[in-house]
C-alpha cells in the first residue's frame, strides 16, 4: 500500500509538470509574443508573455540576489518541504494529497521555467467584464489553484465532521 501511495502522489506530481510544460512549448512554439488570439470573444484570451516574476509579476524589478532567493531558492525549499511532508504524512485524507500533489506539481513546473528560461511562460487571460477577470496565466497556475482550492474544501469538510 506505501507504494501505490508514493506512486500516486508522484504520478500527480509528474503529470501536473507534464500537462504545464506539454501547453508551454505548444504556446512558445506556436503562438507569437504578445500577440493576442481571441478564443471566446475578447472573454478567453490566448497570448504569450514571459514573466520574469511571480503571481502577476510581482518581485520582476527585484535585483538579481533577491530574485534568486525569493522565486528560486525559497521556492525550492518549499516544495522539497511540502513533498517531503505529503509522502511521509499517512493521516492526510485523499483531497489533501491530490490538492498538495496539485501544488507541488504546479510549484516545480514554473520554478523549472524560471531556471531554463529566466522566466515564466503565461498565456491565458480571462476577462468576464466587471464579474472576473484575471492576470495571464499558465496551466502550473490553474494546478497550484486547484491545488488550494482542494485543501480548502477538505479543511472545511474535515471541521464541519468534528
Amino acid at each position: 500500500m506505501k507504494i501505490q501511495r508514493t506512486a500516486g502522489i508522484l504520478g500527480l506530481i509528474v503529470l501536473n509538470i507534464a500537462l504545464d510544460q506539454i501547453s508551454k512549448f505548444i504556446v512558445r512554439a506556436n503562438v507569437t509574443p504578445h500577440k493576442v488570439t481571441e478564443l471566446i470573444g475578447d472573454k478567453f484570451i490566448l497570448t504569450n508573455v514571459e514573466n520574469s516574476g511571480a503571481f502577476l509579476s510581482l518581485g520582476s524589478n527585484l535585483n538579481p540576489t533577491l530574485k534568486s532567493l525569493f522565486l528560486l531558492i525559497l521556492p525550492v525549499a518549499v516544495l522539497g518541504y511540502v513533498t517531503y511532508y505529503v509522502l511521509k504524512n499517512k493521516t492526510l485524507d485523499k483531497l489533501s494529497v491530490i490538492g498538495f500533489s496539485c501544488i507541488i506539481g504546479g510549484g516545480i513546473a514554473n520554478v523549472y521555467d524560471r531556471i531554463m528560461y529566466g522566466s515564466v511562460t503565461d498565456f491565458l487571460h480571462i476577462d468576464l467584464g466587471g464579474i472576473f477577470k484575471t492576470g495571464v496565466f499558465n496551466v502550473a497556475d490553474m494546478s497550484v489553484m486547484l491545488g488550494m482550492g482542494l485543501l480548502l474544501f477538505s479543511n472545511f469538510k474535515t471541521k464541519k465532521k468534528a
